[in-house]
């Protein structure tokens, strides 16, 4: 059997990042709970390339690899920063480049950075729709951190850290031994 594979993806430009030290985590945590490893890239790791992309074909050889690894991941972790109450271009224009069946049946816990509480319902209105598209299975609990939930770049926050902690038990259905093992036969 092999090891679970999560990846977690902050569409953040930004470094340091409170959307990446999110992901961070939340892989992190993941991968303890159910076993596993966990890689994390953001926007930054995209390079230019991503920019101009067309098509998936259009990335560059590294970019192109990031993608592949979050595509072929057993569970992902995606996160965006709020920009004027959606997610920013670049985040979406990543996903607009994705085959409609890519994320089809993948586990994916949805969380979003901002600065203040009036930003939390993007995930119900901007981020569960785009990946209803994509047939993704999205975790019922969403995560939202705003400013402070941080302190010095790590997220603190008592409530978000119980929530994200729900949200990860939430993968348990989808990361069970016998489910992975099962996918990787099949």
């Amino acid at each position: 059997m092999t090891r679970l594979a999560i990846a977690g993806f902050a569409g953040s430009l930004s470094n340091p990042s409170r959307t990446r030290a999110l992901v961070e985590h939340a892989v992190t945590r993941t991968a303890a709970r159910h076993g596993g490893g966990g890689e994390v890239f953001d926007l930054l790791d995209l390079g230019p390339s991503l920019g101009t992309a067309r098509r998936l074909e259009d990335l560059d050889a590294g970019a192109r690899g990031i993608v592949d690894t979050i595509i072929a991941a057993d569970a992902l972790v995606i996160a965006s920063p709020v920009f004027k109450g959606s997610y920013a271009g670049l985040f979406k224009h990543l996903f607009d480049l994705l085959d409609p069946a890519a994320l089809a049946g993948k586990p994916v816990l949805l969380a979003a950075t901002g600065g203040g509480e009036k930003h939390a319902l993007v995930i119900e209105h901007q981020l569960r729709p785009l990946f209803a598209f994509f047939e993704a299975q999205v975790l019922a609990t969403g995560l939202y951190a705003s400013d402070r939930d941080f302190e010095a770049g790590r997220l603190t926050g008592a409530q978000t850290l119980a929530r994200l902690d729900r949200a990860i038990d939430q993968f348990a259905p989808f990361l069970a031994p016998a489910n992975h093992l099962h996918a990787q036969v099949a």
